[in-house]
């Protein structure tokens, strides 16, 4: 009988020896960070991108920036959890704070995943019914294709799909934006001046924006994948790179999307569109059809990315707070319901999108507001674990750090509320 071989511990051996190695270390440790940037823009994320564009121009591409420095703050926390201590967000919250509090955040990011995955199905029937695939087939198709991908994959191999994706999205919409033709130099004034409007919708926007980019779910995934990829505390500078380029990255094709509807929409007074696929629609006649399928193809990508990550979070949080085995390197028959509950949630999903009679906008209304109502909780018990010495060792947050972190916490946990009695308050 061959003997049991520690997958964890060899993939934790291997990134503690390339951490020597300069760049080729920082390579191998890439991951997290990228595939978690490109996750943030979702089919939720391109919706409001394009309404940011559509209805505003280009005067919120400053919010794109300034969310760029709290995403990369946010992430580079969660990132520093999962190095010290080898652990996901909700396995820590259930050792330092009990239970209950544990399961709080699991059931209530649970709802709001579930709410964020059939947003992901929606995206990814609307973009192909812009081709002609009804809704049915489109929603089947991938959740199949997108449970056996993850589940009969290595871990690397999942990796490198997610950021090849991730590059796809980002060519589509970069692609988008120069075919809108657009004003680059009142795009670069409107990055780095901001230029405030005092009407409600205006500040309801910029709160969606930010809100759309930094999300309980992707706080969590980070840190589960961290510790999922066996990174180690030795590893933090290759990991502070991954977490830029992947915040870098998010940001930079926000602005795109940003200033595509701005240039083919606003510009033209068209501003009665109300989701994404209305804008791929509409960028045919104004900037050719090329910009149409980019934008469409753009939006599937999305969508199919979002729909391996969200789902994949909710399974990594369920484990984490029972104590179970989780991660993509093990095989079905080592973590039986980690690979189960993600079939659940993919599969879940796509049965209930098919609903008739659904009310999807009423799911992902809710969806988000329970994303907003959650977010200060989470940014709350990280802020509070980061500065726990026992806990992160040499990783711990320094007072500035700290400051600073407390600073950004009260300043999303208000945005957020704002956001969250706005929308009660309209709907």
């Amino acid at each position: 009988m061959l003997p049991h071989i520690d997958v964890r511990a060899l993939r934790g051996f291997r990134t503690a020896a390339v951490a020597r190695l300069g760049l080729v270390g920082i390579l191998a440790i890439v991951g997290p960070g990228l595939v978690s940037g490109f996750a943030d823009n979702d089919a939720s994320g391109i919706t409001t991108y394009s309404l940011a564009g559509v209805h505003f121009g280009y005067t919120l591409l400053w919010v794109i920036l300034a969310s760029q420095v709290v995403l990369f703050f946010t992430q580079e926390v969660g990132a520093r959890l999962g190095l010290a201590t080898g652990q996901g967000l909700t396995g820590l919250v259930r050792d330092r704070f009990g239970v209950r509090w544990a399961a709080f955040v699991a059931v209530t990011m649970l709802v709001a995943n579930f709410g964020t995955t059939l947003a992901e199905y929606a995206g990814i029937g609307a973009a192909l019914e812009l081709f002609g695939v009804p809704l049915p087939i489109s929603a089947v198709a991938a959740a199949v294709v997108m449970v056996l991908l993850i589940s009969k994959g290595s871990f690397n191999k999942v990796q490198y799909l997610f950021i090849a994706v991730g590059a796809v999205i980002s060519a589509a919409y970069i692609l988008s934006a120069f075919l809108a033709k657009p004003d680059w130099g009142a795009a670069a004034a409107n990055l780095v001046i901001p230029h405030l409007a005092v009407s409600p919708a205006y500040w309801l926007a910029v709160v969606g924006t930010v809100g759309t980019t930094i999300t309980p779910w992707g706080q969590a995934f980070i840190q589960a994948y961290v510790v999922d990829k066996g990174l180690r505390p030795e590893d933090l500078r290759g990991s502070r790179l991954d977490v830029a380029l992947g915040s870098g990255i998010t940001n930079v094709v926000a602005g795109f999307i940003v200033v595509a509807c701005a240039a083919a929409l606003w510009a033209t007074g068209q501003t009665t569109v109300t989701d994404a696929a209305g804008v791929a629609r509409a960028l045919g006649p104004l900037a050719g059809p090329q910009a149409t399928a980019l934008f469409a193809f753009g939006l599937l990508a999305a969508s199919l990315l979002g729909l391996g990550i969200v789902p994949l979070s909710s399974a990594y949080t369920v484990c984490e707070a029972f104590g179970w085995e989780a991660g993509i390197e093990w095989r079905w028959r080592e973590a039986p319901a980690f690979y189960g509950l993600l079939a659940v949630f993919v599969g879940g999903g796509a049965l209930f999108v098919l609903t008739p009679g659904l009310p999807l906008l009423t799911v992902m209304f809710l969806a988000a507001v329970l994303n907003g109502l959650l977010l200060p909780f989470i940014l709350v018990f990280v802020m509070l674990l980061a500065r726990d010495e026992t806990l992160m060792g040499p990783l711990r947050s320094g007072w500035r750090l700290a400051v600073l972190g407390w600073a950004l916490t009260v300043v999303l946990v208000i945005m957020s509320l704002v956001f969250v009695a706005a929308t009660v308050g309209g709907s």
